[in-house]
């Protein structure tokens, strides 16, 4: 895998090392804004909601964002129940057409990145684990091939088998 600095997106990362690379936790958020208008909290479930839990934003860095949107007219606030909801603006809703492409990417990162939430509960990691290392070593195989087509089409033939074997573990199947 490419070092995420060099490669922004690189295993679910922004530029900087972490996930969100400079302003796309802002356009993250003004995205979900769009989708439903939210309260701090609500816009930070949703968020990590989008991740399956590998993500878990913080009001120290929500509540922030929510200000400065406000504070550049992208987002208003109006008082409901006692709460502040963060509605769109018209400017808003320019920044978040143009930028549709690039809160496509985003999305598409936290699907990706939200596939393998299961991971990061330490039961499953100790159960997959070892599974993991034995993928991690038929990577390693194909990448020592150099591309020779016989070995690549035979890794995969058994990854396809072995997704079908285990496929018939899971009780639901049956």
């Amino acid at each position: 895998m490419m070092n995420a600095r060099r490669n922004p997106g690189a295993g679910g990362m922004g530029p900087t090392g972490r996930f969100f690379g400079p302003g796309e936790l802002r356009l993250a958020i003004l995205a979900l804004i769009a989708e439903q208008p939210g309260h701090g909290y609500d816009v930070m479930s949703r968020l990590a909601d989008r991740f399956n839990g590998t993500y878990e934003p913080s009001a120290g860095s929500i509540y922030p964002t929510l200000q400065l949107l406000e504070d550049e007219g992208l987002v208003r606030v109006e008082p409901a129940d006692g709460r502040k909801v963060h509605h769109l603006t018209a400017e808003g809703r320019r920044v978040v057409e143009e930028q549709a492409r690039e809160i496509e990417r985003l999305w598409a990162r936290a699907a990706s990145r939200g596939e393998w939430g299961m991971l990061r509960e330490p039961e499953a990691a100790e159960i997959i684990g070892p599974a993991l290392r034995l993928v991690k070593a038929a990577v390693k195989t194909l990448a020592h091939a150099h591309g020779d087509p016989r070995v690549v089409e035979r890794i995969q033939e058994i990854f396809v088998d072995a997704r079908h074997r285990i496929e018939q573990l899971d009780p639901r199947r049956r």
